[in-house]
């Protein structure tokens, strides 16, 4: 049974394009810690985990971390940004 679950992640992975932690932190030079700190703060989310745990996240990430750096310049703090993406994401449904 594990094999068969394990076939059909590896299936959806392939139809959907996840980046490690890593990547994502290469794509957007933010460090692994401010990766971690928005995960835990619920400023973004990952996607799934690996067997191994390992963080996977889909390309939705890059324009939240986009989002989340433009409100930063902006000198919003992160409780405050987080209310605005909130509000934006429940203006969206």
């Amino acid at each position: 049974m594990e094999f068969h679950n394990e076939r059909i992640q590896l299936a959806t992975m392939k139809r959907e394009k996840l980046f490690k932690i890593g990547e994502v932190m290469q794509y957007t030079g933010l460090s692994r810690q401010t990766v971690h700190n928005y995960t835990l703060a619920g400023l973004i989310q990952e996607a799934r985990r690996t067997a191994s745990g390992h963080r996977l996240y889909d390309e939705s990430v890059f324009d939240r971390l986009e989002e989340i750096k433009t409100l930063q310049a902006k000198n919003y703090t992160l409780m405050q940004i987080k209310k605005l993406l909130e509000q934006k994401h429940f203006s969206k449904q």
